[in-house]
């Protein structure tokens, strides 16, 4: 067996770690009703972490009028409350901002599940104290358990009290330390009558309705699973984190399904107690059958339930299908789930009998998956799900199929008076027929109608006795109820069709749109671009207003799209926007957080960082929280967080490679230049030496050293004169000042310039008599033409010969400047002309400083020309340049 840790587990775990040393720790002291002592013992264990130097403020504590915990915040520092004025009333909250500014060691904020006053930053205490863990700051607090959210529906049941004030199970799972504090209910009892807990006049009717010892020992009992099951938690993460130990692989994966019912809120809150205690992933799904709009009140309905799921911390999906059981057992077989939560109300047993129900195609069919039902009172059923939306009012519809069905009646009248569908059976297709179009065409409410219609027709029309609905023969009743049924099935099928068409159609929108959203935005670059792109088509997709903000460099947002839109003028955007991209949590109009905001804010979360934040407004913002219009709104976010993402990293990859190379001239700049200005500066510091030091010199040894000293700084003056012209030349600073020369004039000074360089070299030039007038800057012609004849006389014996060639080929003048030396190595015919490149280590070649071709191709590219080298088939290199003629030369008119 293979003890060697998990990568993927250890990369998790550093992360972890890495997320925890950012933020702050959280310890909740947790108990099971008011009174046992929590606050009491919070206090205590405050007071001995200030005595140890730990640097303890009361942020939030209600001491409830009594003196013990009044008495242990003598000493402890705290900070000003906030003062807030609703409805006649000064109520006291939390200073989240002055929580922040004062980033104490140690915060104590009693009461988790506590909601703040109308026009607080946060609904809930727990969000505020969220906040304050983002920025680092360590939280103690106190909890109840009847304030879990996961179990607000099993304290009801036990306690006839609906809790008001609920805590998300995620952040009550957030919590690094639990402390239970745990007292008898006698003890508690004994507490309360003894006015400790409550005020006198409260005392008796607690007694009488929460306080009572039945309920308090279940409570208890609560309690302490949740503080064991935590415990168990805790422990399989240590061992997970042993390097000895395997990691334990998750075996059970459960699902829930969701639907309009009531009963599934239920359903959702087993789930997550069932998944906390099988420490396994679970999935709230909801298949639609129905094509109904988002509007509905029964997608509103489901929108509700999956909000509460992922509160919990579910896994949320939507599925399209023509039936639940078949459609959720597919998707519960491909995600490997092992168990299948489904509510059950109670329905009469002939409405099971005659319609059945989900539940029971789900028992039937679930094979090796485990099922569990769980019981409601509410009358109405997760089979709501399967029930296709009601029919229109519009009554144009009906009157519609009415007539249509009057038209086959007429129809199959004159066929039968011309015997040509005399058959009963042609008579009963043509009805089938009419109603199968009513409801191709009007939906299921007149398709329904048409049914009847069509039987009643029938009956009066072509069923002896005519024109009366009674019945000579008994076997044109079940022709009748057979009719009636053919047709009631054909009307609801091609109506679940249809709306099944509908909402197909409106998913490929979704997927077409996200489709283009994406190709738009990879091929576009600059984040004013992309966020202008996403922000035009996320408001085309959604019908509303749009607005994006990127977060700069200065800390503060910027909005960059939407600026005349009215999220901008709004005065709470900015700040909703910042908070966003801050916690990386969305915020905004119909959320928990912020919502005054009249925006939804979803934050641009890259793989690396938030980059900013995107806020949508459209006439019903509620409509934003729908499931599939949020994740919509994800992928949209998503997909913009990518794209600024990969132009950010591909503006910071070429300011990296820009910074490479510049570095890496720097380091040859210095490694050659160093060189080559120490040679000709030895050579000075020697001759002007010798001449200084010397009194017997000759004539002839004293010119010597003078010409010494003379040809050394000549060289040294021309390696910075390159430096310099190189420099220029790549800044852009050496604009070709283009005037009309004659080529052989530049030539015969390049030629001047260098007579002591090719002085035992032959050289011939070949410039035509005829050669009309150049456009170019004389001065850098000259520089590439020396700097040639440089290159050749270096790399070439003495005795060599040189030839320089001028021509005009086609539109471009050609410079060629040959030699007959060792030639060009192999493979380097591109390199040279590459700064600091030597083709030649000999001694005569190191001499140079390698910017002499770099010059000459930086020359000729400023004239907007090209120069190559190449090996000249007979031995020898070859330089040609070609330079853009341009307009015609002037003509000299001789009078």
């Amino acid at each position: 067996m293979d003890a060697r840790p998990n990568p993927d587990e250890l990369l998790v775990q550093v992360q972890a770690a890495e997320t925890q040393a950012k933020r702050g720790s959280l310890k909740v002291f947790f108990g099971y009703a008011a009174g046992v002592g929590k606050t009491y013992c919070m206090l205590e264990n405050a007071r001995r972490a200030q005595a140890d130097g730990r640097d303890v403020v009361v942020g939030y504590v209600e001491p409830h009028g009594r003196a013990e915990t009044e008495a242990l915040l003598t000493g402890l520092e705290a900070l000003p409350l906030r003062i807030v004025e609703y409805r006649g009333v000064a109520l006291r909250e939390l200073d989240v901002d002055a929580a922040l500014a004062r980033r104490p060691g140690l915060l104590l904020v009693d009461e988790l599940a506590h909601t703040n006053a109308a026009g607080s930053r946060h609904e809930k205490r727990w969000q505020d104290v969220e906040e304050l863990m983002e920025a680092g700051i360590n939280v103690w607090t106190t909890l109840n358990v009847q304030h879990i959210e996961s179990l607000n529906d099993v304290i009801g049941q036990i306690t006839g009290v609906v809790i008001r004030e609920t805590v998300p199970d995620r952040v009550f799972d957030l919590a690094d330390d639990l402390e239970l504090v745990d007292i008898t209910p006698e003890e508690l009892l004994a507490r309360l009558k003894a006015g400790k807990i409550y005020v006198p006049e409260q005392v008796q009717r607690a007694i009488q309705s929460f306080f009572q010892k039945g309920n308090l020992t279940a409570l208890r009992e609560l309690s302490l699973r949740q503080a064991a099951q935590r415990i168990h938690t805790e422990v399989e993460s240590a061992r997970r984190e042993k390097a000895a130990v395997p990691p334990w692989a998750t075996a059970e994966r459960l699902l829930v399904c969701v639907g309009p019912s009531p009963t599934t809120a239920r359903v959702i809150r087993t789930a997550r107690r069932m998944a906390a205690a099988l420490d396994a992933p679970w999935l709230a799904v909801s298949v639609d059958l129905t094509g109904a709009p988002p509007s509905s009140p029964a997608k509103q309905q489901v929108a509700r339930h999956f909000n509460l799921a992922e509160r919990l911390g579910a896994e949320t999906v939507t599925l399209a299908g023509q039936n639940v059981a078949e459609t959720m057992l597919d998707y519960a077989r491909s995600r490997n789930v092992t168990k299948v939560l489904i509510g059950k109300t109670n329905r009469s047993r002939w409405r099971r009998l005659l319609f059945g129900t989900v539940v029971d195609e789900v028992l039937e069919q679930s094979g090796e998956i485990d099922v569990y039902v769980i019981h409601g009172d509410e009358e109405k059923s997760l089979a709501a799900a399967t029930r296709l939306p009601a029919a229109t009012t519009d009554k144009l519809p009906y009157f519609k199929s009415a007539a249509l069905v009057a038209v086959t009646g007429g129809v199959a009248c004159g066929l039968r008076m011309l015997h040509v569908a005399d058959a009963e059976a042609n008579t009963v297709m043509l009805f089938l027929a009419a109603v199968a179009w009513a409801a191709f065409r009007h939906g299921r409410g007149p398709a329904i109608l048409a049914s009847v219609l069509a039987v009643a027709v029938f009956d009066f029309f072509f069923v002896p006795p005519y024109q009366t609905f009674a019945v000579a023969d008994a076997q044109y009743l079940v022709t009748f109820a057979v009719m009636l049924a053919i047709g009631l099935v054909i009307s609801t099928l091609t109506s679940r069709l249809r709306a099944q068409v509908e909402s197909t159609r409106r998913r490929e929108r979704q997927t077409s749109a996200l489709y283009e959203l994406g190709k738009k935005l990879s091929s576009l670059y600059g984040d004013a671009f992309l966020a202008n792109a996403a922000g035009e088509k996320i408001g085309e997709m959604l019908g509303g207003e749009v607005a994006i903000y990127l977060q700069r460099s200065s800390g503060t947002p910027e909005l960059v799209f939407g600026q005349q839109s009215s999220i901008a003028t709004h005065a709470v955007s900015l700040p909703v926007a910042q908070w966003v991209i801050q916690h990386d949590q969305m915020a905004g109009a119909g959320t928990n957080t912020l919502p005054n905001a009249i925006a939804l804010v979803l934050p641009l979360v890259g793989s690396q960082q938030t980059l900013g934040a995107l806020a949508v407004r459209v006439p019903e913002n509620q409509r934003l929280l729908e499931p599939d219009v949020r994740r919509l709104l994800e992928a949209c976010a998503s997909q913009l967080a990518l794209a600024l993402e990969r132009d950010q990293l591909a503006i910071e990859a070429a300011d990296a490679r820009v910074q490479a190379e510049a570095e890496q001239v720097r380091s040859s700049l210095l490694s050659s230049v160093s060189h080559d200005l120490r040679t000709p500066l030895a050579a000075i510091a020697g001759a002007s030496g010798s001449l200084l030091e010397a009194e017997n010199l000759d004539e002839t040894t004293r010119r010597q050293l003078l010409e010494t000293v003379a040809d050394e700084a000549v060289r040294l003056n021309r390696l910075l004169e390159n430096i310099l012209q190189m420099s220029k030349l790549e800044a852009s600073a050496a604009a070709p000042n283009r005037q009309w020369h004659v080529l052989e004039e530049i030539v015969g000074s390049a030629l001047h310039r260098v007579r002591q360089e090719i002085q035992h070299h032959e050289v011939v030039v070949c410039v035509p008599v005829d050669l009309p007038l150049v456009f170019v800057d004389g001065l850098l012609l000259e520089q590439l033409v020396v700097n040639l004849l440089e290159n050749a006389a270096r790399h070439t014996p003495a005795g060599s010969h040189v030839w320089i060639n001028a021509a005009i080929d086609g539109p471009t003048l050609r410079i060629a400047v040959d030699d007959d030396g060792p030639g060009i190595p192999a493979g380097a015919e591109e390199r040279i002309f590459a700064k600091f490149f030597r083709a030649s280590p000999t001694a005569d070649a190191g001499r140079g400083s390698g910017l002499g071709l770099a010059i000459c191709r930086a020359i000729v590219q400023v004239h907007g020309g090209s120069i190559v080298a190449s090996n000249r088939p007979g031995g020898g290199g070859e330089f040609v340049a070609r330079l853009p003629l341009g307009m015609d030369p002037p003509h000299v008119v001789v009078e």
